[in-house]
């Protein structure tokens, strides 16, 4: 589903919507961030106007810790070259970003003109043909984690057919950790849920 409503009615429905119906007494925006439409998981969301700046400024801080699981291709995509940065256990990938503005919503690498991306990785399981691994972004880039796995990586998604993954009924990248202080009080909140794959 969307985290925000789409443009026209038969996208109307998402968690924003869902999250105002069962708050009809909270005001306004609500929204704090976003997931991708084929990404599962966490997300929060402020219930009054002074929370919501609040959480969105912890985000925009990096002050926010996010984890994400998602399944990646074993072997390396038919384009790479060089070493497979898999074959280490850990890593950090700090790959500039922008949108493709020729192929919206498509995102590429561009140290140029890209804006910073950066993105720690863990392998947590590897497989006869994928590889589970935990990514931590500590930028909020639009499809960071599928860029950095096609593109940083070579190891796309699974499921992930914008980026080259292979089919699956789903794109197995999930939000699974999400910890923040929490408005008002400041004390450190965490969440966790478990990926469905």
């Amino acid at each position: 589903m969307l985290s925000v409503p789409g443009k026209g009615p038969e996208k109307a429905d998402c968690a924003a919507a869902r999250v105002a119906a069962m708050f009809p007494r909270a005001k306004g925006p609500l929204v704090v961030h976003r997931l991708d439409m084929e990404t599962s998981g966490l997300l929060v969301f402020g219930l009054d106007e002074e929370s919501q700046r609040d959480l969105s400024a912890q985000f925009e801080n990096r002050d926010v810790e996010k984890s994400y699981i998602a399944l990646l291709t074993a072997s390396p995509a038919p384009s790479w070259t060089g070493p497979d940065p898999l074959n280490q256990d850990e890593g950090t990938l700090s790959v500039p970003m922008r949108g493709d503005l020729e192929r919206r919503p498509l995102q590429i690498i561009d140290p140029e003109n890209g804006r910073e991306a950066i993105t720690r990785w863990r392998i947590i399981g590897r497989e006869v043909d994928r590889i589970r691994i935990r990514f931590e972004p500590l930028t909020g880039r639009t499809h960071q984690l599928r860029v950095h796995a096609a593109v940083g990586l070579g190891h796309p998604i699974i499921g992930d057919e914008l980026y080259g993954g292979p089919e699956a009924e789903r794109l197995m990248l999930h939000a699974a950790t999400l910890s923040f202080l929490e408005p008002g009080t400041k004390r450190r909140v965490e969440f966790a849920s478990a990926a469905p794959f």
